[in-house]
């Protein structure tokens, strides 16, 4: 039997508590509260926003109302019940069993590769915009491939040296990004005010028609947009105090993401039109088009907004990438994995085999990818496979407080199970409609074809995995624990 089958929630909490106290306690709430707003904010799905037209601020409210709030009292809960590192993959794993637990960690694990695999496509999308002279690169699949390899080296180098230096990244990263966003936000009114705008309405409410196409848009914008408050949970062994801390970075952090979603989706659509809009790289498209004019001193501040959209960029995957290799490092201290991926650096304390295996999964995502598409479509299929590989770990995350047994003692309140029933259905709608795209494209039937092979056939490797070694190597170090116990 596995054993998180009979284990109570104290017993599986202390175990990992107990390989816990050999990381650094790096973090505190500020800290928390700048991973949150790097890692939920992403302009990747602004440009999905924008293809909503008037509707977006319509699809924000509700989407905000139906996911984001209910995942925010979701994650609070949890973060209060079991702060682990490891986060979600530990809170499926004690809720239910060690085999849905190893498939969430799987997928988590895949969204970070498949997202971080767009990291060359956004590089060379910024460089063409804060260098007009050179904006040939955005189409050279040679050059993408170079970007790539030197973005995830970065990614693993920050990895490696662990949160003291990777907080500071986030922290330096995230203020800066907030600034930027500001002034992207302000633009639209100082247009207004020379006259070269003659209106603007940022926070007009449309209801749009009920189609495919607006449905398709909305579950994309709720969910991609708006999930992962319960990622950074995944450090809570790093951080100083998680059962207090987690739970208040979600509070602080909501309103910041809401609102700071609608006015960069009504800035971007005052520049730019839905139907020329570039989905890699919406916002600094928007500075390019007019953000940086409004400020009289354009030369200047695009290369200078871009440069500092760019290095957010790069922050977001080196948080996430550092993040998801905790969680192989977590499976070996659960014996799913072998103990190689939990071995730690003597001095910086993180796991280097794990980064080395996520960095070259990762490189080999994002490379084959672009064979035989373009570059926009390979960016949007990296995309829509990474959050198809997300939502179905949240599904399990909503699926705790309504069907967790008992005696596990994670259920919760009529509210809660209220807001996770909404969140279930909000992910299971993304996972539906993340085949049907959001942009034009020659063969949309290919296009959901190799979303759907993907999703599933590396889900088939992950069971065969743990049917044929996982299980087995939790069982024989269950029953080497119960001997040693007994002796």
């Amino acid at each position: 039997m596995p054993r998180s089958a009979s284990c109570s929630v104290p017993t599986a909490g202390t175990d990992v508590q107990g390989h816990s106290a050999a990381l650094r306690k790096e973090l505190g709430l500020f800290d928390l509260v700048m991973a949150q707003l790097l890692i939920i904010i992403v302009p990747d799905f602004i440009g999905t926003a924008v293809k909503a037209g008037t509707a977006h601020v319509f699809f924000w409210i509700i989407g905000t109302v139906f996911f984001f709030i209910p995942l925010a009292a979701v994650v609070i809960h949890m973060n209060r019940r079991l702060p682990l590192e490891g986060g979600l993959y530990e809170w499926v794993r004690i809720a239910f069993n060690d085999q849905l637990g190893f498939l969430v960690a799987w997928n988590v694990w895949m969204f970070a590769i498949s997202y971080v695999g767009i990291a060359g496509f956004v590089t060379v999308g910024f460089a063409s915009y804060a260098l007009p002279e050179a904006a040939w690169i955005a189409s050279s699949k040679p050059t993408l491939a170079l970007v790539s390899v030197a973005v995830i080296f970065v990614t693993m180098g920050v990895a490696a040296f662990g949160l003291r230096l990777g907080k500071w990244v986030t922290n330096v990263s995230t203020l800066a990004f907030l600034l930027i966003v500001a002034l992207l936000i302000f633009s639209p009114w100082l247009h207004m005010w020379r006259g070269s705008l003659k209106e603007y309405h940022p926070l007009s409410v449309v209801i749009p028609p009920l189609t495919l196409f607006s449905v398709s848009v909305f579950s994309k914008m709720t969910f991609g947009a708006l999930c992962s408050f319960e990622y950074v949970a995944a450090l809570a062994g790093e951080c100083r105090n998680p059962r207090q801390d987690l739970p208040r970075s979600v509070l602080v952090a909501a309103p910041i993401i809401t609102l700071v979603y609608i006015l960069v989706t009504s800035a971007v659509r005052a520049f730019v039109p839905a139907s020329a809009e570039d989905l890699v790289a919406p916002m600094a498209q928007a500075l390019s088009r007019g953000g940086a004019q409004a400020y009289g001193v354009h030369g200047i501040v695009l290369p200078a907004a871009i440069g500092g959209l760019f290095v957010n960029y790069i922050a977001t995957f080196c948080i996430m990438f550092g993040v998801c290799t905790r969680l192989p490092m977590v499976a070996g201290w659960d014996h799913l994995l072998p103990a190689w991926f939990s071995r730690l650096h003597p001095r910086y304390k993180t796991p280097l085999n794990s980064i080395l295996i996520l960095g070259a999964a990762t490189l080999l995502f994002g490379i084959a990818s672009s064979i035989g598409v373009s570059i926009d479509e390979a960016y949007e299929l990296l995309l829509m496979c990474s959050f198809t590989f997300y939502a179905l770990a949240y599904l399990a995350l909503f699926a705790i407080p309504l069907f967790s047994p008992k005696q596990r003692g994670l259920r919760a309140g009529p509210w809660v199970k209220l807001a996770a029933c909404s969140g279930f259905l909000s992910s299971l709608l993304y996972v539906i409609l993340a085949v049907v795209p959001v942009m034009d494209l020659h063969d949309s039937s290919s296009y959901a074809m190799k979303i759907a092979v993907a999703v599933i056939s590396t889900n088939l490797v992950a069971v065969i995995y743990y049917r044929t070694i996982g299980r087995k190597s939790a069982s024989r170090a269950k029953f080497a624990e119960s001997r040693a116990d007994s002796r």
